[in-house]
């Protein structure tokens, strides 16, 4: 998470619970001591990051008159928050592209979305028309990655996005948005071309082929 973002949300009272419950579990009353708040203040806020996947009960401490809860940060908070996927994943890549052929590392990008596609697909039915997978796989990218895309229509589609949620790659490695062509191309069932701007800050665009109606 860029640090500014990460300011951003710890500057927020959620945020700040957040922060409170990154080294470990805190009760409504340990945090409502720590951020010198009132427990029901509190309570409303960690009812609503309960609700919204952010926090989760982990087990009970005796009190006085009854037990209380333990809350704890959800896996998929602590994923976000980790500082260490994005400088992994690059090396990841540039490991990969400099031990690979470029016909290699193609295919293996390519594999790669594919299986992502398959994985984010899987136990949806999907629509018929070219039409609705194709606003399909844009409301995927949006859900599954946290792109923020749209589809254009005029005689062809294109998947177009205000940003890029691999921006930190695409700009070092182009290939990269083969993945992403491979993830469009599995959902709306034809061929895309990548049409990305990778210039500046990164923007999404895949052109559908009309190869299906």
């Amino acid at each position: 998470m860029p640090e500014l973002l990460r300011k951003h949300l710890l500057d927020t009272s959620r945020g700040r619970i957040v922060a409170l419950l990154q080294p470990g579990g805190l009760t409504a009353d340990d945090m409502a001591s720590k951020l010198a708040l009132t427990r029901s203040a509190v309570r409303i806020q960690i009812t609503a990051m309960e609700r919204d996947g952010v926090v989760r009960r982990a087990g009970t401490r005796p009190g006085t008159t009854r037990p209380s809860h333990i809350f704890e940060l959800t896996p998929e908070i602590e994923q976000v928050l980790s500082k260490a996927y994005v400088p992994f994943l690059a090396h990841l890549v540039r490991a990969f592209a400099d031990a690979l052929s470029a016909s290699q590392f193609d295919a293996l990008l390519r594999r790669a979305g594919e299986g992502l596609a398959d994985e984010a697909s899987r136990g949806r039915r999907l629509p018929r028309t070219l039409r609705g997978r194709v606003e399909l796989a844009s409301a995927m990218m949006n859900e599954q990655l946290g792109a923020l895309t749209h589809v254009d229509g005029n005689g062809s589609y294109v998947i177009r996005g205000a940003a890029c949620p691999l921006a930190a790659l695409t700009g070092k490695h182009q290939g990269v948005c083969v993945a992403m062509e491979s993830f469009v191309s599995v959902i709306a069932g034809t061929p895309v071309q990548e049409c990305c701007e990778r210039e500046g800050r990164p923007k999404c665009c895949f052109e559908i082929q009309q190869g299906r109606k």
